[in-house]
């Protein structure tokens, strides 16, 4: 099968198309034929070897943590899908991804999708969804009426923090860029700060959870605005202790948990049309272009998910 493989740490050049063998499946495991994938910022961490000592996989290493596609084998052991379901999931971290056109996923990870949706809408979802989801609801253990902050609501994390958030009742403000105002606020942001005009510190107050997604003075200064005993989970870095301490809240850096049956959760909020996947970027399934979506990734100005289509 094709694959798009990196063999040594390194810029976007690093990246190039093998031949590779179609992967093995477990009892528990699925085969799943790619129909799409997403880029998310592990991706070329990984890739520049930010995350190494982390995940400390042997070359070649397939990137990609996002899988949409159709069941094409089953392991002995799976009782809930069957060959020709179609499915998505965040697998396990591995070095065999999902910039291929198979991949093996476990059973528990996997979820239906709707037949509302897409491939490409639901590759978008696994990994930025389910990040959103489990520090709203996992964490921040969010409630009908909380005030609630997500940074870079344009973001595909963002994005789907927000929706999320509206599905539990919430108030729900967020910072972005002018230009992405009006499909931002399509989402159902209460209270919309373009960040290049507005500093969110002073003009937000007694919030109960802020989604971090950017780290550093913006996670600082985010503290400020929360009420005592409020939440704050970080994407990006672990939250200061003494800050924490200061300002009596609560803080922690979340790092995905990938689960099927919360997936298939979000999967019933886009069923119910309370979340869509904003796919701000198609990219077809080539060494170039997948050298071209990291590069774009890395800007952090990619709006929505960027997904490839395989």
């Amino acid at each position: 099968m094709r694959a798009v493989v990196i063999e040594q740490y390194g810029g976007k050049e690093k990246l190039v198309e093998r031949e590779v063998p179609i992967p093995k499946i477990e009892d528990n495991q699925v085969l799943i034929e790619l129909h799409a994938t997403s880029i998310n910022p592990i991706d070329w961490k990984l890739r520049e070897g930010y995350l190494q000592e982390k995940l400390d996989f042997d070359f070649p290493i397939t990137l990609g943590w996002d899988a949409a596609g159709i069941i094409k084998d089953v392991g002995a052991d799976v009782q809930k899908f069957k060959v020709g379901d179609r499915v998505f999931a965040r697998p396990e971290l591995s070095r065999f991804g999902t910039y291929a056109e198979y991949t093996a996923v476990d059973e528990n990870l996997l979820s239906h999708i709707p037949e509302e949706v897409s491939y490409e809408e639901a590759a978008a979802v696994p990994l930025a969804g389910l990040t959103a989801r489990q520090c709203l609801v996992d964490f921040a253990n969010i409630q009908e009426g909380d005030k609630v902050l997500v940074h870079a609501g344009s973001g595909g994390v963002g994005h789907y923090a927000i929706q999320i958030a509206k599905s539990f009742g919430a108030y729900v403000a967020t910072t972005a860029s002018g230009r992405n105002q009006e499909w931002v606020e399509k989402l159902g942001v209460d209270r919309f700060i373009n960040y290049k005009e507005e500093d969110f510190a002073n003009v937000l107050s007694d919030f109960d959870i802020v989604i971090d997604t950017l780290g550093g003075e913006i996670q600082e200064k985010s503290f400020g605005i929360l009420k005592k005993g409020g939440r704050l989970a970080s994407i990006v870095q672990p939250p200061d202790e003494g800050t924490m301490q200061e300002h009596e809240v609560e803080g922690a850096f979340v790092w995905l948990e990938p689960d099927g049956e919360k997936l298939a959760q979000l999967a019933n909020l886009m069923v119910k049309g309370e979340m869509v996947s904003k796919v701000g970027h198609h990219f077809d399934f080539s060494e170039a272009s997948l050298r071209e979506a990291h590069e774009l990734s890395e800007t952090h100005h990619a709006v929505g998910k960027i997904v490839i289509t395989i």
